[in-house]
């Protein structure tokens, strides 16, 4: 078991680093470092998924998210032409209404916490989640896994042969025995 001191220190690391890198990606002017910085949101918010002892959560966090999205980003980003010419402005118009809102919904939050929790911070000990999630994935919704799993292997036959036979015809106006690159 974690010391609490420890535990508590943890915790407010990863809250500081989910809290730093939504900052970091709402106000960085580079697209690149908003996308470099979304990558520790998503690692800050796994580490709280972590703390409440959701680690299912914490690993699609990580699996999804992460290695998913955050990738598929970071390649659209540089698989697009002179990203770094495009001049898109991001002027602080609404700065003042804006300011108003995230008071607002700071103290909305701020109250709502403390009736919740009555000032405390102490979470009851949770139990880990993967075990009873693959339990349940294993025995009682074994049918409705196995349907979608054809599903999505379905789904993904189609998109193979419709990407495929795009492939093969020619181009336009290009010779009839030549294929497209």
């Amino acid at each position: 078991m974690i010391p609490e001191p420890v535990r508590a220190l943890l915790f407010y690391l990863c809250a500081g680093l989910a809290l730093a890198g939504g900052c970091w990606v709402a106000f960085a002017r580079n697209i690149v470092h908003s996308a470099f910085a979304l990558l520790a949101t998503f690692a800050g918010v796994a580490g709280l998924y972590a703390f409440l002892s959701a680690d299912f959560l914490a690993v699609v966090q990580l699996m999804i998210y992460v290695g998913g999205v955050l990738v598929l980003i970071l390649f659209a980003l540089m698989l697009t032409s002179r990203i770094e010419e495009a001049r898109v402005s991001n002027p602080t118009i609404g700065l003042v209404p804006g300011a108003v809102v995230l008071i607002a919904v700071s103290a909305l939050l701020v109250y709502a916490c403390v009736k919740e929790f009555g000032g405390t911070t102490d979470l009851p000990p949770g139990e880990p989640t993967t075990a009873g999630i693959g339990d349940a994935l294993l025995s009682r919704y074994v049918l409705p896994f196995e349907v979608i799993s054809v599903l999505l292997l379905a789904v993904l036959l189609g998109a193979v042969t419709i990407a495929g036979g795009r492939l093969r015809k020619p181009a336009p106006g290009g010779k009839p025995g030549k294929e497209r690159p």
